[in-house]
């Protein structure tokens, strides 16, 4: 283990950046052994990679929409699924002592 409290802040900054090149660099040869791995899986299989990859028997969320739950009656471009964070429009509805319920399509 190394002492850090004998160094200067200039020979902590100094390693602080040799630090970030190793990681950067062990990142992307993790990535590469990751690459041949998953290589060797699939010529052990005898399938080419693209075809593992592209049969990974998942359906895309890509592209998939969700239905607009909440539409302001006052501007139908003001919409929202339901999900995440409510809009400032549907905060200021609610807190205007309105129902959400009003909003729901």
């Amino acid at each position: 283990m190394m002492d850090l409290s004998n160094m200067s802040v200039g020979d902590l900054r100094n390693l602080q950046e040799q630090i970030k090149q190793e990681m950067k660099k062990r990142e992307v040869q993790e990535v590469q052994k990751a690459r041949e791995q998953i290589l060797a899986i699939a010529q052990s299989v005898g399938v080419p990679l693209k075809d593992l990859l592209a049969t990974s028997g998942r359906s895309s969320s890509k592209g998939n929409t969700v239905a607009v739950r909440y539409r302001h009656p006052d501007n139908a471009s003001q919409q929202w699924t339901g999900r995440g964070r409510q809009p400032k429009w549907v905060k200021e509805w609610v807190e205007g002592g309105q129902s959400i319920d009003k909003l729901r399509v």
